[in-house]
């Protein structure tokens, strides 16, 4: 690794919203670009509902570039959302073809329309020439089969996209089973705008073992690992992480857990936010299963400020490196 990679936050629906990338980044270093979760039903008069703007946040956090993403097929849709995004401020959209869950998929949305790529083309050849600003495509290697993105890439290629991200397994996968290490491999020569890797990067070693693999990428998307380990992108970039990274682990926590609370006017629907991302951070303490055990059935914030404390008491956090080493 002679040059540093970019890494980029992964777009989470329900977690990597405005209020969680502004606590992290004040927290941790390493990332370089933030894509917010998808955004869909852009309203014909241009403008978002108030609920909707605050989730899309400013053009920077702390500096570090902030990413929308859309979820639509419906050129028009995208142009608008693209024009709303340039007058305040942003310099890029990406559109999302990744989305696996079904209830997206079935509706040619998210990685749905990946089998389609007549259709991709119109829309791109549409959008591509009302756009301003830069726009970038998140997608899969297909949805049914990995061969999907050999129909793809040409089109990708034609219309000059800002930068290709490929999560490298199909969208019936959801998550599960293994990325497709050579089919993504595969499309490397063939690509010819600015390509990003995205899949299964949970520690240092794996991204060192990809990085050797793919020599070609500087771009790596991190999702479930650095939900997983916020210290991630440091670590790989060398960056230095502090000693008590358990210290500062229970600072971010507290941090997020407050401004939860500032942001939902102390509803108790913040504590189902915090305890869906608990379900990803306790994978970097000795026992992941307890430890979620502590928070998943806390109903008001006093139990949640207690089973906190207590994990804190009681557990370790080892980090991913020792995760992936055990």
């Amino acid at each position: 690794m002679s040059v540093a990679p970019n890494i980029y936050l992964a777009p989470f629906q329900g977690i990597t919203g405005h209020t969680f990338r502004s606590v992290y980044v004040k927290h941790f270093q390493g990332v370089d670009k933030l894509f917010t979760p998808f955004f869909t039903s852009i309203q014909h008069n241009n403008k978002l509902a108030a609920r909707k703007l605050a989730e899309l946040g400013s053009p920077f956090e702390n500096g570090i570039p902030v990413v929308p993403q859309i979820l639509s097929k419906d050129a028009e849709e995208i142009i608008r959302f693209s024009n709303f995004c340039e007058r305040l401020g942003f310099s890029e959209l990406n559109w999302n073809l990744g989305c696996p869950y079904p209830q997206v998929a079935n509706k040619k949305r998210g990685s749905g329309m990946l089998p389609f790529p007549e259709m991709v083309e119109q829309i791109l050849g549409k959008v591509m020439a009302e756009t301003k600003i830069k726009f970038s495509v998140k997608c899969r290697l297909g949805y049914i089969s990995e061969d999907e993105i050999f129909e793809l890439i040409p089109v990708f290629n034609t219309y000059n996209i800002s930068e290709l991200i490929i999560h490298a397994r199909t969208g019936k996968q959801l998550y599960t089973g293994e990325t497709n290490l050579e089919a993504f491999e595969k499309t490397i020569p063939l690509i010819s705008v600015p390509l990003a890797y995205n899949g299964d990067i949970f520690s240092c070693a794996d991204f060192e073992r990809l990085d050797e693999q793919f020599n070609p990428i500087n771009s790596w998307m991190i999702g479930r690992g650095l939900l997983w380990d916020p210290f991630l992108p440091a670590k790989i970039k060398g960056l230095g992480v502090m000693a008590n990274q358990q210290e500062h682990i229970g600072q971010f926590i507290n941090d997020l857990y407050l401004a939860y609370r500032k942001q939902m006017n102390d509803n108790l629907s913040a504590l189902s936010v915090l305890k869906e991302y608990w379900s990803y951070l306790a994978m970097s303490f000795n026992d992941p299963h307890h430890v979620f055990k502590k928070l998943k059935k806390v109903m008001r914030f006093e139990d949640y400020e207690d089973a906190v404390a207590c994990v804190f008491k009681e557990f370790e956090w080892v980090g991913s490196d020792k995760i992936n080493q055990a």
